[in-house]
């Protein structure tokens, strides 16, 4: 493994460099030396804070957008169902992607797309293309989503607990600047066109930075010839169990994100400051990941897996309890919660793959399931509210979410090499 980690950084998951296996590659320029760490690191903040905003920035301005557009609540929640929903039907074409066009060729091509889409939504005159736009966001972020986490397997596979906890507490913040920056200047400029538009920019700066990546791995991989990708692992059991966890806490962050500020602004709340509490629920997330990620030191993560999953069910009883108390305490548990899960989660498919190639197909999977899943959770919620007329029903649904997601953390140790489940 040590001899694969300080090859090209930046080759393709699937893909080799030319010469037969085993033996040295073909005579040719020196390769340069393997990505410096601080500079992976640098890069993949600058990615990932491009890849949420595009979501999270709908839920402050959804109000007007329901306004201008006559939207029901259910067709509202697309906005924020769509993106989730490619990000898992597109992920087991990502390995193919990878193979295909190279896997940081794709992702900068992926962040250059939401930056595009989403300048789009902004000027969107009708409620088609304002759905076309907001699944161009979701077609760029679900190929950059699901390519991510095998360049760290691939880079650095003694440090992916670390680096996937900063990677998430990265997302967290490009979601947390988004939550509360679109709100503001929503209420500044009086209107959602501006808000929606300006989060373009993250994208773009993430697409250039990434651009730095795959020079280095084109120049250091060479010539490339092309291995049959690992197929998606969907006869393991622990795969399965993988992806329900992930698609359970997908559920409550989407539908937190999409429907805590409209909570709070039809209980009386202005849109800035229904948006500073969904900021509050985004900094926590921001926040968990890197804390759960130095505190899971083993492969076997179950226990840490099993507090950030109570942390998230206690924040939520408290929401559906009491929703006015302390709103900023409570949503701020739930995304806690949920943002420990959420690293350790996407960290769960690197610890059971045994090279990259199988880490992609892994991590496809999981998010293949977990992202159709989690598209239904604001799908749900908004049609909640449509017949109940409020939210409570709803919030009492993401507790039952909650503790579907704690009782799934008992059988989710890494399996045994050689295929074996543990019992």
């Amino acid at each position: 493994m040590t001899t694969r980690v300080f090859r090209a950084v930046a080759a393709a998951p699937g893909v080799m460099r030319a010469g037969r296996p085993g033996r040295p590659p073909l005579a040719g320029p020196a390769a340069p030396g393997p990505l410096a760490f601080g500079v992976a690191v640098v890069c993949l903040v600058l990615v990932a804070l491009g890849l949420r905003p595009g979501i999270v920035s709908i839920g402050p301005i959804l109000p007007s957008l329901i306004a201008e557009f006559g939207l029901l609540h259910m067709q509202a929640s697309l906005l924020t169902a769509i993106p989730t929903l490619l990000m898992g039907l597109l992920a087991p074409a990502t390995p193919w992607l990878a193979s295909r066009f190279g896997r940081d060729r794709a992702i900068a091509a992926a962040l250059a797309l939401i930056a595009v889409a989403t300048v789009g939504r902004a000027f969107a005159g009708s409620t088609g293309a304002l759905l076309a736009a907001t699944a161009g966001v979701g077609v760029g972020i679900a190929i950059a989503g699901a390519l991510v986490p095998p360049f760290v397997k691939a880079t650095f596979p003694k440090r992916v607990a670390l680096l996937m906890g900063v990677y998430a507490m990265a997302l967290s913040v490009g979601g947390a600047l988004a939550a509360a920056g679109t709100g503001l200047l929503a209420q500044v400029v009086a209107s959602w066109r501006a808000p929606a538009g300006v989060w373009a920019a993250p994208a773009l700066i993430g697409a250039a930075a990434w651009l730095v990546v795959e020079a280095r791995g084109r120049a250091a991989s060479g010539a490339r010839v092309s291995t049959p990708r690992p197929r998606l692992p969907a006869g393991e059991r622990k795969a399965w169990l993988i992806a329900v966890f992930f698609a359970l806490n997908n559920m409550v962050f989407y539908s937190c994100v999409s429907w805590i500020a409209p909570l709070y602004v039809e209980s009386g709340r202005s849109p800035a400051s229904a948006g500073l509490i969904l900021s509050c629920f985004t900094v926590a997330f921001m926040a968990a990941p890197p804390l759960f990620g130095a505190i899971s030191r083993s492969d076997d993560r179950r226990a840490v897996l099993a507090l950030a999953s109570a942390l998230s069910l206690a924040g939520m009883i408290w929401l559906a309890v009491a929703p006015g108390l302390l709103p900023f305490a409570a949503v701020s548990l739930v995304g806690a919660g949920a943002g420990g899960a959420f690293t350790l989660a996407m960290t769960l498919p690197l610890d059971n793959a045994d090279t990259d190639a199988e880490a992609t197909a892994w991590n496809a999977f999981a998010m293949f399931v977990s992202y159709i899943v989690g598209a239904a959770g604001p799908l749900l919620v908004g049609s909640l509210r449509d017949a109940a007329g409020d939210y409570t029903a709803p919030l009492w649904m993401l507790v039952g979410l909650s503790v579907a997601m704690l009782a799934v953390t008992p059988f989710l140790q890494p399996r045994r090499r050689g295929g074996a489940t543990p019992p």
